[in-house]
C-alpha cells in the first residue's frame, strides 16, 4: 500500500500479519462518525428516533468486514500472491460490508446525509435501480480487467482508490434493496427479487471467462510468488468459483428472505388485522374496550 502505512510486524511469509495504517485509520474514522452521529448529531436532528442495537451491531460487523479485507493477511495475499485471496477481497468490498452498513445506519441519519438541499438532487438520480445497477457493474467490470488489476497490484494509491470505489459503488448497487428511506425508496419485493437475480447473473459472465480459461489471465499473479502448490491456472480457478458461488450464495439468500418476508405480508394482508393489533391500536387512541 501507500509508503509508511504498511509496516510489517514480521510471521511467516504466507501469514504476515502487518499494521495497515491506512484501514485501522479508515475504521477508526468510520466508527468516530457513526458515533458521533447517534451521540452528538442525534438530539440537533428533528424527529431523530433512537438507535437500535441491532443496527449498532450490524455497522460494526460491516466495519469488521472491511478490516478483514483491508487490514488483515489477506490483504497482502491478494496484493502479493494469490488471485483467490484478491477475489475473497472483493467480495467483502461488494457484497458484505456495504449491506451491513446500510442497515446498521439509522433511517433519520441517513435523511440527514442524504436529503439536505445540496446533496438531495445527486442521491435521487444515483440510487435510481438502473443508474446504481449500472454503475456498480462497470466499475465492476473495469476493476476485473487484466490492465487495472495490474496496474493497482503495483501502485497502492490506484488499489486503495479502487477498493474505495468498489464499496461506494456496491452501497449504490444495495440501495434499492435496503433504502430505508420513502424519498429514496426500495424497489417492490418482486422487482428486488428480479433485480438481485440479474445481479447475480452478470458477474458469473466474468467468473466462467475467469475459471475457464487455459491460462493466467493477469500478468502480476502468473508471476507472483507461489503457495501451497497452487498454480496460477488453479489459483484462477478458485478466484472465478469464489466470485461466482460464494456471489450467488449471498444474493440468493437475500432473494429468499426477501419472498418469504413478502409472502407473510401478502398472507397477514388478506387475512386482515390480527385481534392483538386492533386492541393495540384501541389503546394506543385511549379508547376503552368493553
Amino acid at each position: 500500500m501507500i509508503p509508511l502505512l504498511h509496516l510489517g510486524v514480521g510471521g511467516p511469509p504466507w501469514l504476515d500479519w502487518s499494521v495497515h495504517l491506512d484501514a485501522i485509520l479508515l475504521t477508526i474514522a468510520l466508527a468516530w462518525a457513526y458515533y458521533y452521529g447517534v451521540t452528538e448529531l442525534r438530539p440537533r436532528v428533528s424527529d431523530a428516533g433512537r438507535v437500535r442495537r441491532s443496527q449498532v451491531l450490524l455497522f460494526a460487523l460491516g466495519l469488521a468486514a472491511l478490516y478483514l479485507a483491508g487490514g488483515t493477511p489477506l490483504h497482502d495475499l491478494g496484493e502479493e500472491r494469490l488471485l483467490s485471496a484478491h477475489m475473497a477481497q472483493h467480495l467483502l468490498f461488494t457484497l458484505a460490508a456495504p449491506p451491513l452498513l446500510i442497515a446498521g445506519v439509522p433511517a433519520w441519519l441517513w435523511e440527514w446525509l442524504l436529503l439536505g438541499p445540496v446533496v438531495r438532487p445527486a442521491a435521487r438520480f444515483l440510487t435510481r435501480p438502473v443508474v446504481a445497477f449500472s454503475i456498480f457493474n462497470a466499475v465492476l467490470l473495469l476493476t476485473h480487467l487484466p490492465p487495472t488489476v495490474d496496474l493497482a497490484l503495483r501502485v497502492g494509491a490506484f488499489h486503495f482508490a479502487a477498493h474505495v470505489t468498489l464499496v461506494i459503488t456496491a452501497g449504490l448497487m444495495w440501495w434499492p434493496v435496503l433504502s430505508p428511506l420513502p424519498q429514496l425508496p426500495r424497489l417492490s419485493p418482486p422487482l428486488q427479487m428480479g433485480y438481485l437475480f440479474l445481479q447475480s447473473l452478470l458477474p458469473s459472465v466474468m467468473a466462467s471467462f475467469i475459471t475457464f480459461a487455459d491460462r493466467a489471465v493477469y500478468p502480476f499473479y502468473a508471476n507472483a510468488p507461489r503457495l501451497w502448490g497452487i498454480s496460477p491456472v488453479e489459483d484462477q480457478q478458485i478466484a472465478g468459483g469464489l466470485m461466482k458461488v460464494a456471489g450467488s450464495i449471498v444474493l440468493w439468500s437475500f432473494m429468499a428472505v426477501i419472498f418469504f418476508k413478502w409472502y407473510a405480508r401478502e398472507e397477514a394482508d388478506s387475512q386482515g388485522p390480527r385481534w392483538e393489533e386492533v386492541q393495540a391500536e384501541l389503546d394506543r387512541l385511549g379508547i376503552e374496550q368493553r
